[in-house]
């Protein structure tokens, strides 16, 4: 069974909904004790996830037990927020399998970091630079679970969840077809392009600007906030890396908070922000502390911690990238990480998050809703972790919502995409594939 259910994922084009967009074929090749849905969602305004767990519950414990059956798992575990009552009650009423248990959560960020999440359920933290695997644990976000239990009805991948929310006179939630340019979303949200407002993709600590809004949605698309162009977490993503540099030389005062808070440290793993700004800033030959930034998630915790408005995290994606053009990779010494004791003592509580973000006014509800299916998409033949898909159609072809339209090459790491929308493919590039609805 467990080869069924890997290769009708693989077919369905699944792959990791919440984060970069691994294939999920391709992890659940592998054994494990233990499976972990993340439901935490603990980027604040969204709201996607845990309406999923609402309306989806059957699905999601369906979901579960098939992938728990295909890597061997012996416990399966719904983590998720204890204030999420309304998702925790129907998961409790539909829970079947007996090895599968719901893990109620603080309300603090970032607890969906999985590794964070990893070390909440089992006590165990994972090694540096390592994955959950290295635990014996597979973490999976929900609408990938979803994903997964479709993809055993037979359907593949071609809608996301999202949430619309910021500066929008009625935030949203809802399903969206893949490939489904951001503009139009917005439009439904009754918000149209001008300078004053801006975009992010994603969470607010950890989402990207979007600068064209014809950006098509994705399969790993799960948050739109809108701001205004003034907020400070628009100016922190559009100002260049010199200023976060020129800021750390001349304003960091190596209180050590950043460290202090930051949640790969507080797992054990040797990662010291505050040794990276004073290296960087003074050119010191701290190579360790140089290094040490391979470990840093990005979450953005560093930048809640300082008190004079620094970035740590900016400073360690650089030297990532840098690290990363020269091949270097974090080396560990196998060692296990040992958790800090006053761990509990540390997390971010997401209200005082949400104030200290300046989104206090944008933290409001975002009901499911249906919205009009667009009439064109532009699917990226690139949505996944690995190498883009091999185009199937050309200009002229006729094509319907769920055929395949982009393959991977065997042996290759990639996941398939499909036509979201019944029409004409009007454009193939090496990158997309532009589909227009017939009348």
């Amino acid at each position: 069974m467990s080869g069924n259910t890997v290769q009708a994922i693989q077919e369905a084009g699944v792959v990791g909904a919440g984060g970069a967009g691994f294939p999920t074929h391709v992890k659940l090749s592998s054994k494990a004790e233990c499976v972990i849905i993340n439901g935490a969602e603990c980027e604040p305004l969204l709201r996607v996830d845990q309406q999923l767990m609402k309306d989806r519950a059957k699905d999601l414990h369906q979901g579960l037990t098939h992938i728990m059956d295909a890597v061997g798992a012996s416990r399966g575990v719904i983590a998720l927020k204890a204030k999420y009552s309304e998702a925790i009650k129907e998961l409790m009423a539909t829970k079947g399998d007996s090895r599968v248990e719901i893990f109620q959560m603080g309300d603090f960020y970032p607890a969906g970091d999985e590794q964070v999440m990893v070390q909440e359920v089992t006590g165990r933290s994972v090694p540096e630079a390592g994955i959950p695997l290295q635990v014996n644990c597979i973490v999976n976000n929900v609408e990938t679970v979803l994903n997964v239990a479709d993809a055993l009805a037979g359907l593949p991948v071609v809608d996301t969840w999202l949430t619309v929310t910021g500066k929008v006179s009625k935030p949203f939630t809802a399903k969206v077809p893949i490939g489904t340019s951001i503009r139009y979303v917005l439009a439904m949200a009754g918000v149209q392009e001008n300078p004053g407002l801006a975009v992010i993709e994603g969470g607010p600590m950890m989402g990207k600007l979007i600068p064209d809004w014809d950006t098509p949605v994705t399969k790993t698309t799960k948050g739109l906030i809108v701001l205004p162009v003034e907020h400070a977490l628009i100016r922190m993503r559009q100002a260049n890396i010199d200023i976060f540099l020129r800021k750390a030389r001349s304003l960091c005062m190596q209180c050590a908070r950043c460290s202090e808070l930051c949640p790969r440290n507080l797992l054990g793993h040797r990662i010291k922000p505050h040794r990276t700004m004073r290296s960087m800033a003074y050119a010191r030959n701290d190579m360790a502390a140089v290094k040490s930034a391979l470990l840093c998630s990005e979450c953005g915790a560093c930048e809640y911690a300082c008190p004079m408005d620094l970035s740590p995290r900016q400073i360690n994606k650089r030297i990532k990238a840098e690290l990363g053009k020269a091949g270097i990779k974090y080396q560990g010494d196998g060692s296990d990480p040992k958790a800090a004791n006053n761990k509990d003592d540390r997390k971010i509580p997401v209200k005082r998050l949400i104030i200290r973000l300046g989104l206090k006014d944008y933290d409001q509800p975002a009901p499911v809703q249906e919205i009009p299916l667009t009439n064109k998409v532009k699917i990226n033949l690139r949505q996944h972790v690995g190498i883009p898909c091999q185009p199937l159609v050309q200009e002229g072809d006729l094509v319907q919502r769920g055929q395949v339209i982009g393959e991977i090459p065997a042996g290759k790491l990639g996941a398939r995409v499909h036509a979201s929308i019944d029409g004409i493919v009007r454009e193939q590039k090496n990158d997309s594939i532009l589909i227009e609805a017939t009348e």
